[in-house]
């Protein structure tokens, strides 16, 4: 497929001072209506599996690697930028040479029965989108998250997830009561739960849910949980960060359906 760029060398250009908002502002997606997926991976797993991106921008010497060149043509639009504005919008030390601009996913409503993880006011991205990874690899197929967590589709919430937003249905700006169409028990771990993960058998499919990486997961909704479920702990540590905790209920479950 032939499709010639459009060169830009002004930092005032109107596609930067966009591109600027949706990078510096973690919830600019939301008043914009589009998302920015920065670096080759994230790209990648869109051409993959996600929609089709409405821009593609490279930086100049992006635009002459031939294997970015062929992602970039998944776009019906190019632009390619100087090398001091494309290290100028990223904030990466590893500075990418290509993102794609993808319009904003539809707002999605719980699903019903289905394997899920409930995130409850995690506020670290970093936190997020490994347990978003966590769970597109383990085998989860919706994510809900409550109202006051990180937003889900932020340039650093994508970073970590690397992709795995392309593989789950993910629920935005939920409120407790929104739960109640997930159709599915809850389970939460606490280090004051009946049993550990491993001691008896896991409602198949369940919801799980984690929480604030401080507070934990709030009363009210811990008081909906079917089960709360210790991890063991023999070290002594006091507590596992979030994603740890996450990566090990949802292996746990899937170890429980015999995969």
């Amino acid at each position: 497929m032939s499709r010639e760029p459009v060169f830009v060398s002004s930092r005032d250009n109107p596609l930067l001072t966009r591109l600027r908002k949706l990078i510096r502002d973690p919830g600019g997606y939301r008043k914009l209506g589009q998302v920015w997926l920065e670096g080759e991976h994230l790209c990648a797993a869109c051409a993959a599996r996600g929609p089709v991106p409405t821009q593609a921008v490279l930086s100049a010497a992006g635009w002459v690697d031939a294997s970015l060149r062929a992602l970039a043509l998944r776009a019906p639009r190019i632009t390619v930028l100087s090398e001091a504005l494309f290290a100028g919008l990223s904030p990466l030390e590893s500075q990418a040479r290509i993102g794609f601009v993808i319009e904003r996913p539809a707002e999605a409503a719980v699903r019903g029965g289905l394997a899920s993880v409930v995130l409850d006011r995690l506020q670290d991205a970093g936190n997020v989108g490994s347990v978003l990874r966590s769970a597109a690899a383990l085998g989860v197929a919706q994510v809900v998250a409550l109202a006051g967590t990180a937003a889900l589709w932020s340039p650093k919430v994508l970073r970590a997830g690397m992709g795995a937003h392309f593989a789950l249905r993910l629920v935005e700006s939920a409120n407790v009561g929104d739960l109640d169409a997930l159709a599915v028990p809850l389970v939460a771990t606490s280090s004051h739960g009946e049993r550990s993960i491993a001691e008896g058998a896991l409602p198949e499919p369940c919801a799980w849910v984690f929480g604030h990486e401080g507070q934990g997961v709030d009363a009210t909704l811990l008081a909906r949980c079917a089960q709360t479920r210790r991890i063991p702990q023999p070290g002594g540590e006091e507590s596992l960060n979030v994603a740890a905790a996450a990566a090990i209920c949802l292996y746990e479950s899937l170890r429980q359906r015999g995969a």
